[in-house]
């Protein structure tokens, strides 16, 4: 952040920024803190208690734009018409306008493109706050034309000090917040915040675990149910196979007797007894599967064909097998 900073001291703010990281790192919390630096009343930028950047903070500000998914399986052409409009206007509230596109990976073609142009030819007191988990999925034109900044993962230990000292929370919770956020403090603070995050991945769980016992009837349905969804919001989607990641990753751990490294330690009974029931191959190729079903699906596949395949691939066990 060390570039950042000497670019505000400097005045030499670049007209358009990706800010890379996992989900729940503090990419948006950034993007705010850039907009609030450019448009803060105070010397020393920013300072976070002026009308700007409280402004700013509640999303209230008029010059501050932030588009995102918002429910819908990609940003369309139409958001970025939107912003095309509002771009060719001077700042009305503030300094400076600043456009903050969230997941901005999940661009669409047409809308990726639209912001090359303007990326090519960019408006005066402009900034544009590109935010991405997977860089990999945008165009490598709209990289080149942006400073890139990337947020590391921050270590477990660091975000279960966090817990423990700055939200009193109990040891126990915060070592499984800690561990369960990979890195991300947001996520272990939106846990925290919200129980709802913590039943809805022990829902997931459970339906995991539970379509180790089915036929393929049941998986089928399943099958169904997530490619409707990935068609209408992927995110939650997403979320699923990265919760299904996690758990076949502490999996390979449990075969490999490295249960101290595992994530999901609330479950560390269920992983073992599963681990017995399955031997090292199915654990490995289901979990190259999993991995191989999240790069395909931003590769516009057709998601029922995907998922009733992942289906086929899940090893079966008997109910007194599966532990779960």
């Amino acid at each position: 952040m060390a570039l950042l900073d000497h670019s505000l001291k400097e005045k030499g703010i670049a007209h358009a920024f990706l800010l890379l990281g996992p989900h729940h790192i503090g990419k948006r919390t950034l993007a705010l803190n850039l907009a609030q630096a450019l448009n803060c009343d105070d010397p020393k930028p920013p300072c976070g208690h002026c009308h700007s950047c409280q402004r700013i903070l509640e999303q209230k500000h008029s010059d501050v734009i932030i588009i995102g998914l918002n429910s819908s399986a990609e940003i369309s052409i139409d958001n970025m018409r939107e912003l095309h409009s509002l771009a060719k206007l001077p700042p009305y509230e503030g300094k400076c306008k600043a456009f903050i596109i969230d997941d901005s990976e999940y661009l669409s073609s047409e809308a990726a493109n639209s912001l090359l142009k303007i990326l090519e030819e960019p408006p005066p007191k402009l900034v544009w706050l590109l935010l991405a988990a997977e860089e990999r999925r945008l165009l490598p034109t709209i990289i080149s034309r942006c400073q890139r900044l990337e947020l590391k993962p921050v270590p477990t230990e660091k975000i279960e000090k966090m817990l423990i000292d700055l939200y009193k929370v109990d040891p126990a919770q915060a070592k499984l917040l800690a561990r369960l956020s990979q890195g991300c403090p947001g996520w272990a603070l939106s846990a925290l915040k919200d129980d709802d995050i913590l039943k809805l991945r022990a829902q997931r769980i459970a339906r995991l675990s539970s379509l180790l016992t089915t036929g393929l009837e049941q998986r089928f349905t399943y099958a169904q149910e997530l490619a409707t969804q990935f068609t209408q919001d992927r995110k939650p989607v997403i979320e699923v196979i990265e919760i299904w990641l996690s758990w076949w990753r502490d999996l390979m751990l449990m075969k490999g007797s490295c249960k101290e490294a595992i994530t999901n330690i609330d479950y560390e009974a269920d992983l073992r007894k599963q681990a017995e029931a399955l031997s090292l191959n199915q654990t490995k190729e289901f979990l190259a599967n999993l991995r191989s079903i999240r790069e395909e699906l931003f590769k516009n596949v057709n998601p029922r064909l995907a998922f009733e395949l992942l289906m086929l691939n899940l090893p079966r066990r008997t109910k007194n097998l599966a532990g779960v």
